[in-house]
């Protein structure tokens, strides 16, 4: 078992916040998380896709009676709306009883109906933190890190994807994820799109990957509107499956592209989607760029604190920054990104960094050492960056 840095981040929240929400994709390790967490707690843990746990949280208030001394841990919780309007009334009550923290923890799938749903009853009341798939870190200090980097990269950060006992099984578990996604998990949320319709459209993504949406391209291929290509989208964000990265279009007297980057969020499903079955074939794949890209992406935030907010930036004349990190109001880190050990760099980043007048300029490479280039350039490897984006404060 590979131990998640969030552990700690949950309980310290738990002991501040009368509840917490932890939101990821399914699969994604949170009800093993929370089992570890029940276990070290009073704590009473229901799954409100069993009937059984469904009927008991039917009175959330008796059962809360009932177990007042525990916390109280709900899994897929935007099945059950409703549910949230009781519950700020019995987090009011405990309050008034001088009971301010632990009270719930509520495990979801679906961030924006969730976010919703518990952001309007219970403002003031509940701490959010998102589940990321098994970054580099976490698998470096895990007892499976002679696997090496490379296996994460190809089948992803799912525990059970990544832990498989070969790539073949690794692939046929990534296969089957994506196929109850499409026949049952997004039909369970409401929105009724073919599952071929959403296959090929999650598989053109996974094409694209690192690219600026056309959603009129899109539409043609798939034989829809551009207004369904963007619900589609939405959905899929929603879902924690896919990336949108905006533009930094703030304050610059430049033409900027303003179109945002899409990234499909795990690189293991990405792989699955383009049918890439080791690594050899990855090495040879036009994909290997924007796979790698994403998979840096994905690593850096996981680890960037909440004020943290990225972008990228690109001008009509090509000038790009891959990505761009405000650090709070005060801070712009330029990050470039390449998949090769010894990196060589484009104007365009040079000259992108004096528009914006970035503070810090790094470009995160192949390689494990660290090392200048010119003008302030500082090449580090992809767990290096994710170190100083850790301690960022």
């Amino acid at each position: 078992m590979i131990k998640r840095r969030i552990e700690h981040k949950l309980t310290k929240a738990l002991s501040r916040s009368s509840s917490v929400a932890l939101l990821g994709p399914r699969q994604v390790g949170k009800t093993t998380l929370a089992m570890s967490l029940s276990e070290r707690t009073q704590a009473v843990y229901l799954d409100l896709e069993n009937p059984q746990d469904l009927q008991k949280v039917s009175d959330i208030a008796t059962f809360h009676k009932m177990n007042s001394d525990k916390l109280i841990i709900l899994d897929e919780v935007q099945r059950l709306p409703e549910i949230f309007q009781q519950i700020r009334g019995i987090i009011d009550q405990e309050r008034y009883r001088g009971n301010k923290t632990g009270i719930f923890l509520f495990l979801g799938s679906a961030s924006i109906d969730l976010l919703k749903q518990s952001g309007e009853s219970l403002a003031g009341r509940i701490a959010y933190h998102e589940l990321f798939p098994i970054d580099l870190m976490e698998f470096m200090a895990s007892d499976v890190k002679d696997k090496g980097m490379e296996t994460l990269w190809l089948r992803g950060g799912f525990p059970e994807s990544l832990l498989a006992d070969s790539d073949a099984n690794s692939m046929a578990w990534r296969n089957d994820f994506i196929r109850t996604y499409l026949e049952r998990d997004i039909p369970q949320l409401g929105p009724r799109i073919p599952a071929e319709t959403l296959n090929r459209f999650w598989t053109m993504l996974a094409h694209g990957q690192g690219n600026i949406i056309n959603a009129a391209n899109l539409a043609r291929s798939l034989g829809v509107s551009s207004v369904t290509v963007g619900r589609y989208l939405d959905l899929m964000v929603d879902l924690l499956l896919v990336r949108r990265l905006q533009p930094w279009v703030f304050n610059v007297g430049k033409r900027l592209v303003k179109t945002p980057k899409v990234y499909v969020r795990d690189s293991g499903i990405v792989h699955a989607l383009l049918n890439i079955p080791n690594y050899n074939d990855l090495l040879g794949h036009p994909v290997i760029g924007g796979s790698w890209e994403g998979f840096v992406i994905e690593n850096i935030l996981s680890v960037a604190p909440s004020h943290v907010r990225p972008y990228y930036y690109r001008t009509s004349k090509g000038l790009e920054i891959d990505l761009l990190l405000e650090v709070g109001s005060l801070e712009k880190w330029a990050i470039e990104i390449k998949k090769g050990t010894s990196p060589t760099l484009e104007k365009g980043f040079y000259t992108a960094c004096e528009d914006l007048q970035v503070d810090r300029r790094y470009v995160v490479y192949g390689g494990d050492e660290s090392f200048k280039l010119k003008d302030g350039v500082q090449a580090i490897s992809l767990e290096g960056m994710m170190k100083v984006v850790e301690s960022i404060e």
